[in-house]
């Protein structure tokens, strides 16, 4: 018989996949793009692109949102040739943190935020 045993997941915030369109125009070092973003969390995303970084990277992400401006700024941990990067959040500008929670909320349940009039 074949014992579970309980791995604890390494990430500290489970990723949202997300069910709609959202694009982020990112700087890092040599390039910049304007990319789709496939998975979001508090403390990280992926992000589909088809240049390479470094790991260790730092990129400054600027979101194009209906919630208004977030700029993040954060570093590269995994490189996935041809597909995107996996990045991890280092810190949020303090006036964009609002929108940046409501698009947390919005990903995670589509009804939560209704549309403003």
């Amino acid at each position: 018989m074949r014992t579970l045993t309980h791995v604890p997941a390494r990430r500290r915030a489970t990723r949202i996949p997300i069910g709609c369109d959202l694009w982020v125009y990112w700087e890092g070092h040599p390039h910049r793009d304007i990319s789709r973003v496939r998975d979001l969390s508090s403390a990280g995303l992926f992000l589909e692109t088809r240049f390479r970084e470094a790991k260790g990277n730092r990129l400054f992400l600027h979101f194009l949102v209906q919630e208004g401006q977030i700029r993040i700024e954060a570093l590269v941990r995994h490189v996935f040739a041809g597909q995107g990067l996996g990045l991890k959040l280092q810190s949020v500008v303090t006036q964009d943190i609002p929108q940046f929670d409501a698009l947390l909320t919005r990903i995670r349940d589509p009804l939560s935020i209704a549309p403003a009039n």
